[in-house]
């Protein structure tokens, strides 16, 4: 099964740090933070993966290489302007192929299961489930969450514990059926529309996750893994 890192956002609350390297590239605890992502996605037998770029891209492809050192093997999705989170998978699927795949903000930090979220990926089909998404509990930046888990394991727009998307999911390739692969467009809505055909499901994600959205939030985090303590949101 393929994954695929989004590393395309220009990371406006970052700045200035993101001025001058892109937010993927921007380290924590020692390392880069899509680096955390490749190593865990490598141990979890993960071997093909996908990047989409946009701000500083030459960056990463420059820092990444073709992923060997890894032990995987990286292809490269450059976007001239970033095309939000469904448009850039959208231009991606030439490379991600047929079948489902799982995708990873690369702006989190997480402990997260991948090998179950891969499991949970072999599951979605054209014509039943066409998402898996990880949620977690509400940090204090998205008090009101984003969308109900409800007890079948079926996620909706309203109802259900209430849970923010923690930007890992598994999909299938239909959900973006339709899209032009050079437009900007965002997940949410499509994600709304199948749930309102019961078409996404999803499970909770209780360790570590980190929205590395801010100076601050990443200077908690580099702290809390130099120092071996926990992190959460």
């Amino acid at each position: 099964m393929k994954a695929m890192i989004l590393a395309a956002g220009r990371g406006e609350r970052m700045r200035p740090l993101t001025d001058h390297c892109p937010k993927p590239l921007l380290e924590a605890g020692g390392k880069p933070l899509i680096v955390w992502h490749i190593e865990r996605l490598a141990a979890a037998g993960f071997r093909d993966l996908v990047i989409n770029h946009a701000h500083l891209g030459a960056m990463i492809e420059a820092a990444l290489g073709d992923g060997a050192r890894f032990g995987v093997r990286i292809r490269y999705s450059p976007e001239g302007s970033a095309l939000e989170t469904a448009g850039g998978i959208a231009r991606a699927l030439p490379l991600l192929g047929d079948a489902p795949f799982m995708v990873v903000n690369g702006d989190v930090f997480c402990d997260a299961d991948f090998s179950a979220l891969g499991q949970a990926a072999s599951g979605l089909r054209s014509d039943g489930p066409l998402a898996h998404l990880l949620l977690v509990a509400n940090p204090a930046h998205n008090p009101a969450g984003d969308f109900g888990l409800q007890t079948d394991g079926l996620v909706r727009d309203e109802g259900g514990e209430r849970l923010t998307f923690a930007g890992l999911g598994a999909y299938h390739p239909a959900l973006f059926a339709g899209l032009p692969p050079d437009a900007p467009a965002k997940l949410a809505p499509l994600l709304r529309a199948a749930m309102a055909h019961g078409q996404v499901r999803g499970s909770r994600l209780d360790g570590r996750w980190v929205d590395v959205g801010t100076p601050q939030r990443l200077h908690e985090l580099d702290t809390a893994l130099r120092t071996g303590g926990e992190s959460n949101g």
